[in-house]
């Protein structure tokens, strides 16, 4: 066993919290990843994990193991980045977790031309709106829509997602359009529950001023995509993600509310653990997503 590879599999363990989950992350046996295990702990002769067959517990000495060679590999992966320069290329798999909706509609598009432009790279997209630990699933990027409030973690915010006023043509022509902030409220509006709002909508006119309005709604549901079909039915104004009803604008089939006017938005980010270094691969990611969608 080479000394470096026990080092990442006993990180790998510790931060997947099983030997399933860290062979899986190192693409290696269950089998070998519990062989290196074993010879890191009879090389150091103590035990790093209290065993059983419900859990698996780091001990005092491998707590202590943990936290002094984490920096050991940062410095050895930064060593090899500044000795090679540019020779080296990013390589390897990248696990991303992406909303559903933003990953479905924007990022999945972009990731050919991504691995175009890495060839020694491969893709594991999860599409998923939960909440999770990045270190125990072996998330390499999380893209969230909102921020992160984990001290533990870097945000990097790629780009501005706005809210849109939006309503159908055939909704408009049967209860005509609001001329202010005020009259949204004598309108049908379809709630998104995602947002804490509720039915308090901020709403913000040309000159700055902001304006709470309690909207009328009879339609809640919680998902972006089911309030733009609900929208583009007739069913009433909705407050939308831009990204997620351009295509419709631009063909007519959802119209503007109140141009001019602005309501909530929110930051995309990029997350990722906060370690000295970032390795190539994760770098050259978060990269092409701040060029894909410079504002």
């Amino acid at each position: 066993m080479d000394t470096l590879d026990g080092m990442k599999t006993i990180v790998a363990v510790v931060e997947t919290g099983s030997f399933t989950a860290a062979s899986e992350r190192q693409s290696l046996s269950k089998a070998l990843v519990s062989k290196y295990v074993g010879e890191v702990e009879n090389r150091l002769g103590v035990r790093l994990f209290n065993r059983s067959t419900r859990r698996l517990a780091l001990t005092e000495e491998g707590q202590r193991y943990y936290d002094q060679v984490i920096p050991l590999l940062e410095e050895f992966e930064a060593l090899v980045d500044n000795v090679t320069g540019e020779q080296t290329t990013p390589r390897g798999l990248l696990r991303v977790s992406v909303p559903q909706t933003f990953g479905e509609m924007r990022l999945s598009p972009l990731i050919p031309k991504f691995l175009d432009a890495n060839p020694e790279m491969s893709i594991d997209l999860q599409l998923s709106d939960r909440k999770i630990d990045m270190l125990e699933e072996g998330i390499d990027v999380v893209i969230r829509i909102g921020g992160v409030d984990d001290s533990s973690l870097i945000a990097r915010r790629i780009k501005t997602l706005p809210l849109l006023l939006c309503a159908s043509p055939a909704y408009i022509e049967r209860h005509g359009e609001p001329e202010n902030a005020q009259h949204i409220s004598q309108h049908h509006c379809i709630i998104d529950s995602n947002f804490r709002i509720g039915k308090q909508w901020p709403i913000v006119s040309p000159d700055g001023q902001t304006d709470l309005i309690e909207v009328s709604s009879k339609i809640a549901v919680n998902s972006p995509r089911a309030v733009k079909a609900i929208t583009m039915a007739g069913g009433g104004i909705g407050m939308i993600p831009r990204f997620i009803v351009e295509s419709e604008m631009e063909e007519g089939l959802l119209q503007e509310i109140l141009p001019g006017y602005r309501t909530l938005e929110f930051g995309l980010f990029a997350i990722y653990p906060h370690r000295r270094y970032l390795s190539k691969k994760v770098r050259c990611f978060i990269d092409f997503l701040v060029a894909e969608f410079s504002e």
